[in-house]
């Protein structure tokens, strides 16, 4: 499969429900389909007809809010109905606009507040490897939702308990809500970097808008044996796709306007 041509058909997906529906949080959920398109349609060992298949990887999208890629996808692969991915945001959809556990639509964990879902996938993992299970867990997070101490903490659990099937990606489009994360905390890239690993961790870097590349590095992952669990910070950029979001601060929940949106887009939808 061309991962490219997908993660642009993703995208495109992404924008044409959310503008139709006039859904905000557009930004944070075009920073992360590449990631996404990347676990789905290469990585993660999923069985998209049995969704509650008891061996499938599991993936806790902690960073709720930014979820319309990931129900894309799960309607692209028809786990989720379409028409209720047609009609998100509306009366006639059940999807909620932050994420909301519902293991029979692809859905592992409610994730509407920031910081729940490392602890989660750290419990899940936990249990995986108690029951001598083969799966891994996933987990989503952004680089603004770190600064929950909740994730440090799960972190440490993780590492004490030696949970070498759990991979964390970090969707490190620096920014959060309504403004630069270096104008906030002054953390920058190597900031990060020095902070897990003094925790113990190994992080890789890796281009969060080359599925391919992001593949890579998430098979590499799931195959290296060892006693912690991994990291993987993707660059990416907020709003990607849509010209007038792109590492604008102000379209974290903000719809673009008609003379906004004549920017165009800056990759090419796949037909």
């Amino acid at each position: 499969m061309d991962l490219k041509r997908k993660a642009d058909f993703i995208r495109g997906e992404v924008i044409r429900v959310a503008l139709r529906s006039k859904a905000g949080h557009i930004a944070p959920s075009l920073s992360c389909v590449d990631i996404l398109t990347a676990l789905y349609y290469r990585v993660m060992k999923y069985r998209p007809r049995e969704p509650l298949w008891e061996n499938r990887d599991r993936l806790v999208f902690s960073k709720g809010h930014g979820c319309y890629g990931l129900y894309a996808i799960l309607a692209d692969i028809e786990v989720i109905p379409k028409d209720e991915w047609e009609g998100f945001y509306s009366s006639k959809s059940s999807l909620s606009g932050c994420l909301e556990r519902r293991p029979e639509y692809g859905l592992e964990a409610g994730c509407g507040s920031l910081g729940h879902g490392l602890p989660l996938a750290a419990g899940l993992a936990f249990g995986a490897s108690l029951q001598k299970k083969t799966y891994h867990t996933f987990c989503l997070v952004g680089d603004g939702e770190m600064q929950e101490g909740s994730i440090w903490e799960a972190l440490q659990f993780a590492l004490k308990h030696k949970l070498g099937n759990l991979i964390i990606i970090v969707d490190f489009n620096r920014l959060q809500a309504l403004d630069f994360i270096v104008n906030i905390l002054d953390r920058k890239e190597s900031d990060m970097l020095k902070k897990l690993r003094g925790f113990g961790l190994e992080p890789v870097l890796c281009h969060g808008h080359n599925p391919d590349r992001l593949a890579d590095c998430l098979v590499r992952a799931k195959a290296y044996r060892s006693n912690f669990p991994k990291v993987i910070l993707a660059r990416t950029i907020k709003g990607f796709g849509l010209k007038c979001m792109e590492n604008a601060a102000k379209f974290h929940y903000r719809i673009p306007s008609d003379e906004e949106l004549l920017r165009g887009r800056s990759y090419e939808t796949a037909e």
